[in-house]
């Protein structure tokens, strides 16, 4: 498989596009409003303690106070390996599925905390939609090979890495240059490299926490102590490694900047960073523009004729698949297989895409065939092992759907790329003109009896107030010899198309109002 990242820089946003065989599969967009947090260390003040959630409420300087758990209080220093933690790009390392774990004494948070207390903590999940930025005190700092948690000793090797004796070297070489104090994981990356790359990242990251545990200690929460490296460089120590076959960036400065950090730390892969100097935008160059603009749609054609339709939701995310046009040239189980298979390679294509995450439903076309059914299952997971978040997928339910769960580390992209609709706000409907006008009448008749008023104007949106006078003239006719009313229709553009007002044309009150006043006085 041919991997390529394409990075497009600008003074207000920056957007980098990681492509498989040609093929998009991850965007990250940073703006410079609204840069990401995660991997930041703070020093914060305590201003909640929960104890029936094991949780407190942490001030680091934000909109709202982040969210620490009491198992994010203390570090496991068992010798026992376990998976490779999260760097900042990925996210909290214990938001994923279960697996061989280690076990965790969870402290009592009220015994630990108090309400005033400053505590140096790590944002390990941005802030989501009401939620606060996750925080965790367990601090971890990323290098190129290693990750270094400054509470702890032990040593651990990323499960990835499944030779025994490259485990049992890179542990040696670690041993024999890391310091008194810290525990060290060696990453995937660290995989073949010499003993000089593990002394530097000792070096560098030992060099990092004795820098921020000084500045923690000279200053007043709430305050920022650490800041992870940009998207970019984190995106280089995280991602660019061998199997990336070149990186493509359009600003001359962030390549300068890439071309020196990558002399520091990973000379090898200098080759592969090359300067985009093209007439077109360079995601029209590479067609990436218009992928990135078909992730706000519902609607995911596939190849064939088959679609998804992708619903997100503040629960869950929901994944209908269709077998649309395509109608086969065997069977109708052949076609619906041929259709959950491709849905299968799309779907987790398309969360790492949007970059959806926690829980997620998907309903492939019913099959008769158990072996059919195990079939598709597999290629979902086959195709899911490529994503960096992690997940877990659970077997086809009675229901016919397959579950499963997804890191959550930031807001989805469609969150990022777009606000709620200012007219539906977020839930896409807005009621019916006939509703409207049915609430309209309801609420005339009601206002004509309690405020005894004679003359009234409806004050609406001109889409509103155009289906009155023309689909509705003989309902408002009648309404008007029913109460002996006098109404006539204005239209005013600033209102919303749920919205309305009712006026007496006598005194210029506002008779809703009027009328919920006399309402509640009757009461």
């Amino acid at each position: 498989m041919r991997k390529e990242i394409i990075i497009n820089s600008s003074p207000h946003e920056i957007r980098i596009a990681m492509l498989e065989d040609g093929e998009l599969v991850e965007v990250l967009v940073e703006s410079a409003d609204a840069k990401r947090i995660v991997g930041n260390v703070y020093k914060g003040k305590v201003t909640s303690v929960k104890p029936g959630l094991q949780a407190a409420f942490v001030d680091i300087g934000l909109e709202r106070a982040g969210f620490l758990h009491a198992s994010d209080l203390e570090h496991d220093d068992s010798e026992e390996e376990g998976p490779e933690p999260a760097t900042p790009s990925q996210g909290d390392r214990r938001g994923g599925p279960p697996g061989r774990r280690r076990q965790r004494h969870v402290p009592d948070i009220g015994n630990v905390l108090k309400v005033g207390d400053q505590i140096l903590v790590q944002v390990t999940k941005e802030p989501i939609s009401t939620k606060g930025p996750r925080l965790t005190a367990d601090i971890s700092l990323p290098g190129r090979y290693l990750v270094m948690m400054p509470k702890g000793r032990h040593i651990g090797v990323s499960r990835k890495i499944e030779d025994r004796r490259e485990r049992v070297r890179l542990k040696q070489m670690l041993q024999a240059y890391r310091p008194a104090e810290g525990a060290f994981i060696i990453r995937t990356a660290a995989t073949a490299v010499t003993e000089e790359g593990i002394k530097q990242d000792v070096d560098y990251l030992s060099g990092l926490f004795d820098k921020l545990y000084r500045s923690g200690q000279d200053v007043q929460a709430p305050v920022v102590v650490h800041e992870d490296v940009g998207m970019v460089v984190a995106l280089i120590r995280d991602i660019f490694k061998e199997d990336t076959a070149r990186l493509v960036i359009d600003d001359h400065e962030d390549f300068l900047r890439l071309v020196n950090y990558v002399k520091m730390f990973a000379p090898e892969l200098r080759g592969r960073i090359e300067e985009y100097k093209g007439d077109l935008p360079i995601f029209d160059q590479f067609e990436i523009e218009a992928e990135i603009k078909n992730t706000l749609d519902k609607r995911v054609w596939m190849k064939k004729g088959g679609y998804l339709i992708i619903e997100q939701t503040e629960a869950l995310v929901s994944i209908d698949v269709n077998t649309g046009r395509f109608v086969g040239k065997r069977n109708q189980e052949d076609t619906i297989l041929q259709t959950n298979m491709l849905a299968a390679r799309e779907v987790a294509r398309q969360l790492r895409l949007r970059d959806v995450g926690g829980i997620i439903v998907i309903d492939f076309i019913d099959m008769e065939s158990e072996s059919n059914k195990k079939r598709v299952f597999n290629e979902l997971r086959l195709h899911l092992h490529r994503d960096r978040a992690r997940h877990k997928v659970f077997q086809v339910s009675g229901l016919g759907l397959v579950e499963m769960s997804r890191q959550r580390v930031r807001p989805s992209l469609l969150s990022q790329l777009s606000d709620d609709c200012p007219y539906c706000t977020g839930t896409g409907k807005v009621l019916s003109m006939e509703t409207m006008s049915n609430r309209i009448e309801r609420l005339i008749q009601r206002i004509a009896v309690v405020t005894h008023e004679s003359r009234l104007q409806i004050q609406a949106n001109p889409v509103l107030a155009l289906y009155l006078l023309e689909e509705r003239p003989e309902q408002f006719r009648e309404l008007s010899r029913s109460f002996d009313l006098e109404l006539n229709v204005l239209d005013d553009a600033t209102l919303h198309v749920e919205e309305f007002r009712i006026v007496s044309l006598t005194s210029g009150k506002d008779l809703i109002a009027e009328f919920e006043k006399k309402a509640r006085g009757g009461r």
